[in-house]
């Protein structure tokens, strides 16, 4: 069983920075697969950016170019830095992870989730 805890989220002004952090349990972490999803209210779970354990990283058309994510395996812990936030941002941002090698942009695909981590963008 794997448990992931985020941390990190809070309220930035449009154009600021956050970073986000999950920790992870689990021996087995440097081989999974580590995604970073948002759900606006009202609408569905999104993909953000995903990375596996050989690094092949996958982001989201709207986070291209602002949003980094990178992997601390000595640590069990994935980031998610967020740079140039606009409004639109504005979601709570999910932890998850699944044990294989690809990527996957749909959230059925991951089999564990943290509890999320409210980021609000102001305009």
């Amino acid at each position: 069983q794997v448990q992931l805890v985020e941390s990190g989220g809070g309220l930035v002004q449009a154009g600021g920075s956050l970073r986000l952090s999950c920790a992870a349990s689990g021996r087995t972490f440097s081989t999974y697969v580590m995604g970073w999803f948002r759900q606006a209210p009202g609408k569905e779970r999104e993909f953000v950016v995903g990375m596996s354990w050989s690094g092949g990283i996958y982001y989201a058309d709207s986070v291209k170019g602002r949003f980094t994510i990178s992997r601390d395996n000595a640590k069990n812990t994935v980031y998610l830095q967020m740079n140039s936030l606009k409004s639109e941002d504005t979601a709570v941002y999910y932890c998850a992870g699944r044990f294989g090698s690809t990527v996957y942009y749909t959230p059925t695909r991951y089999n564990y989730w943290g509890q999320g981590t409210q980021v609000t963008v102001s305009s």
